[in-house]
């Protein structure tokens, strides 16, 4: 008999002593919450389980929770969860081939197959609505500490349930967790737009220093010097993208941040109408149509993608029959 997607996972994390829950590189709350969220179900479900979530932390998300540190012991005969995250190379802090079973769970397009089972719905607004949608369809249990960070995710992944992907499925199950755990949604927000003085100065000096394009196109290159004259990080300086939407004039934008640790140029693309995961792919990224990352070797690499993303932009405006 045909076993559906929520038997399928439940019955696989059942059979393992040792789970391993990994996701992608460059964290997000969407990410990290749904991580540590599930940890904390599986642990509450099955006690006797051990359950890892692992990775590079991240100083700006440290209100979600802590990280364990993956050790080699930790492959002996384990499950693999992954979460948000379409393709290998962008794994954080495991070698996925070494594991017994792999599982991902995500939300983005299609891009590879490296698990052993997979459940894509890029129709889902987060990886945290799916975690949502796998607890209140299994035996797993729902803890209020999981529920307040599938929240957090989902809020910041849908930017308080703004963007396209939040559905009626969304809300449905957002409910249903604050029926279930009854969670204080509304304190849960200071931790995740509370910001300090500093990047506020950070956010006007990249609003000051956007170039715009005539096809309405907007990009900024941020160097490791202008990172340290305003003392942020490169996540801080790529979470910025986000704050940028809504302006008449630009249709799509970017931010280039240079990152000195691991030698390349982080690019955060959102957009509100042209279609930019297709043209971060062409450029070893990736992610959803109207918000994409890209990895690039240099500045020089930037401005053939700029090119690009104008050039989708002028197709945008012209579909649109919108003038100059």
């Amino acid at each position: 008999m045909f076993q559906n997607k929520y038997k399928k996972i439940y019955k696989t994390i059942k059979k393992y002593d040792c789970i391993v829950i990994a996701r992608h590189v460059g964290p997000d709350p969407d990410c990290l919450g749904t991580q540590i969220a599930l940890r904390d179900i599986i642990k509450t479900t099955f006690p006797n389980k051990e359950v890892y979530a692992v990775g590079y932390s991240a100083s700006r998300f440290s209100y979600l929770g802590t990280l364990d540190k993956m050790q080699e012991e930790y492959y002996q005969d384990a499950l693999l969860i992954v979460i948000d995250l379409p393709d290998k190379k962008r794994l954080d802090g495991v070698d996925s081939d070494r594991f017994s079973y792999r599982i991902k769970i995500d939300h983005h397009p299609y891009i590879e197959t490296f698990c052993d089972y997979e459940w894509i719905d890029d129709q889902a607004s987060s990886a945290a609505q799916m975690i949502m949608e796998l607890v209140f369809n299994t035996k797993l249990q729902m803890t209020p500490f999981a529920a307040e960070r599938l929240y957090l995710g989902l809020v910041s992944d849908t930017n308080r349930f703004l963007f396209q992907y939040t559905t009626p499925k969304t809300f449905n199950l957002v409910a249903q967790l604050i029926n279930v755990t009854g969670i204080d949604f509304t304190s849960l927000y200071e931790n995740l737009y509370l910001r300090p003085l500093k990047e506020i100065k950070f956010q006007g000096y990249i609003g000051n220093h956007f170039t715009v394009t005539e096809n309405g196109f907007a990009y900024i290159k941020i160097t490791d010097d202008i990172l340290k004259e305003y003392h942020v990080d490169v996540a801080t300086a790529g979470n910025m993208v986000n704050n940028f939407n809504y302006i008449e004039e630009i249709f799509a934008w970017a931010v280039f941040t240079e990152d000195k640790n691991r030698g390349n140029i982080r690019g955060s693309l959102r957009s509100r109408g042209p279609i930019i995961n297709e043209i971060a792919s062409h450029f070893g990224g990736g992610g959803h149509i109207y918000a994409s990352g890209v990895r690039l070797e240099s500045f020089n690499q930037v401005d053939d993608l700029v090119e690009e993303l104008d050039a989708e932009c002028a197709r945008y405006k012209k579909s649109n029959n919108m003038g100059s």
